[in-house]
């Protein structure tokens, strides 16, 4: 259900609104200052936002231009209403980002059609983003060996059905990623995917997340934000909701879960209505949730609800031979981002990734391609030098991917810094100790110290 947002001062007019739009099958609610509306855009996400130009408190279109800083997937798209209109205030309200302008009084025909375009306008951005987000999914799939053709293949198979999807994998492996993928091959494809992050959410909110929440039976509405919320499960209706750390779910929360799982139905917070959804849950954790059902910190219940179809993301290290076409796949993607789009990288560089055990997987892959990129902002070709210390160095600290002590980690750090100063300063010691601020010779006893030669 598509969520209007009405922002006018007139009584009269958010009324017959209100009243208008409910028939047609929308969820609105309706505001009479700018502050409110600003506010109520901020904890929801509207579809679309009916903005009075004048306003007690402020200028509608001031209200227009902050709404262009809210994230993409907040942001609503807005119509300007106003009862003195002009050419130059109609195109000032288009720059601003508005998707059309409707004048004073209203046509009840054209402001019909204008909500239902800027609604399908307002999902088919969505589904842009979506697109964008599941396209870029696929690097988490990228690799020739056994474990990376397992993952295609069991997608390929449970992707089309409805059965729930319980995801096991250490952290950085791309769970998230797994299950953009699962759904951008499922049959709910065209709808929305929906993620909460369990493990991120207080524990006191995360109710009001999953649920959602009406008039002020909410905390937060006492502190004068929105006095109504759509949940997850509700915004994900038709589509599929991604549960990320399912396993930091409060045993009181995992019990409404798996009541609304059962039912695929739930009263959101101060509402006395039950909503009924059609959903498709794909859940994922890093924890052993067999061993925490044991130990009383996961109900049982609701794993099995789950864990219909298990499925394991391998870590980085189970499947190195993939480095290659990972890399070469971040690059393409960063070097688009970047202005490089044909990046390389140099067999020695890659033989020094394939020496790390790489404990963060392919998200701190992803984060040492992306600091090469960044740090080196000229260079095409991506040679040993450089790639960050941690990933350099062979023997116990590249296998464990991490540093026993601050001081080793600080020399890393050091080594890099100095490598770098080093190249802008095209290998000339003399200069780089004047960028470093440091004299001659004890630059000279500091890159002998961390194992540096200049014609490194």
């Amino acid at each position: 259900m598509s969520h209007i947002l009405i922002a006018d001062d007139e009584i009269e007019i958010r009324t017959s609104l209100e009243e208008i739009l409910r028939e047609e099958g929308y969820h609105v609610t309706s505001v009479g200052t700018a502050t409110e509306a600003w506010m109520r855009m901020q904890d929801v996400a509207f579809d679309v936002a009916l903005l009075d130009i004048w306003l007690p408190d402020r200028d509608g279109l001031d209200v227009l231009a902050d709404v262009q800083t809210l994230t993409a997937d907040a942001r609503p798209e807005v119509v300007i209403i106003s009862g003195h209109g002009t050419i130059e205030t109609a195109v000032r309200a288009t720059r601003l980002g508005a998707y059309d302008f409707l004048e004073k009084p209203l046509s009840l025909e054209r402001t019909l059609l204008v909500v239902h375009h800027a609604v399908e306008a307002r999902r088919l951005r969505h589904d842009n983003l979506e697109f964008q987000r599941q396209f870029a999914a696929t690097s988490s799939l990228t690799g020739e060996s056994v474990p990376a053709k397992a993952l295609r293949q069991q997608i390929r198979l449970m992707a089309p059905t409805n059965g729930r999807v319980l995801i096991y994998g250490e952290s950085g492996t791309g769970k998230e990623r797994i299950a953009r993928a699962i759904h951008a091959e499922s049959l709910r494809r065209d709808r929305v995917f929906v993620e909460l992050n369990c493990a991120a959410i207080p524990e006191a909110h995360i109710e009001a997340e999953l649920f959602g929440y009406r008039n002020a039976a909410h905390p937060a509405a006492q502190a004068g934000a929105a006095t109504e919320q759509r949940g997850v499960l509700e915004r994900a209706d038709g589509g599929t909701l991604f549960l990320d750390e399912v396993g930091d779910m409060s045993l009181k929360t995992q019990a409404k879960v798996l009541s609304a799982l059962d039912d695929q139905c739930f009263t959101p917070l101060g509402a006395t209505q039950p909503i009924r959804v059609d959903v498709r849950v794909i859940a994922a954790t890093n924890k052993d949730l067999e061993e925490d059902i044991h130990k009383g910190n996961f109900r049982e219940d609701l794993f099995y609800r789950l864990n219909v179809v298990p499925f394991f993301v391998p870590p980085l290290r189970e499947r190195m031979q993939d480095i290659p076409p990972l890399v070469a796949e971040l690059l393409r993607e960063f070097g688009r981002e970047y202005g490089r789009p044909h990046m390389e990288i140099e067999k020695s560089a890659l033989e020094a990734l394939a020496e790390h055990n790489w404990p963060g997987n392919v998200r701190e892959l992803r984060n040492v391609i992306e600091r090469v990129l960044i740090l080196n902002p000229r260079i095409l070709r991506i040679e040993r030098r450089h790639l960050p210390p941690l990933t350099q160095r062979a023997g116990a600290h590249a296998r464990s991917g991490d540093w026993s002590t601050l001081q080793e980690a600080r020399d890393a750090y050091e080594r890099e810094y100095i490598l770098k100063k080093l190249e802008e300063a095209r290998n000339n010691v003399s200069r780089t100790a004047e960028l470093l601020g440091l004299e001659r010779s004890h630059l000279y006893r500091k890159m002998k110290a961390l194992g540096i030669s200049a014609r490194e």
